[in-house]
């Protein structure tokens, strides 16, 4: 695999971890105890740490790539895995 198409794979993997991420540890202003600014959301978060989600979302996507390259190295799952799903049915009564 070239490795351009290794860095397109992780940043995909990336951004789906991101989303993935987002939602995890976040308190609301009500939930940390905190006095709500006019005009925010009650249910926006209280803090946010862009920081702290860009390493757990970096992390669970290098190791969502290191199955993914394990896989692509290995073949343990292929094409051919998902064939049942295409195939018409054989010996099928009329």
């Amino acid at each position: 695999m070239r490795w351009t198409s290794m860095l397109a794979v992780y940043f995909l993997l990336w951004f789906l971890s991101l989303f993935l991420v987002l939602p995890f540890g976040i308190k609301t202003a009500e939930e940390a105890g905190k006095e709500l600014v006019p005009g925010q959301a009650e249910s926006a978060p209280a803090e946010f740490k862009p920081f702290r989600i860009f390493g757990t979302t970096s992390l669970v996507a290098a190791a969502l790539f290191a199955l993914f390259y394990a896989n692509y190295v290995n073949g343990w799952v292929d094409a051919n895995t998902f064939n049942f799903l295409f195939s018409p049915p054989a010996n099928v009564a009329e």
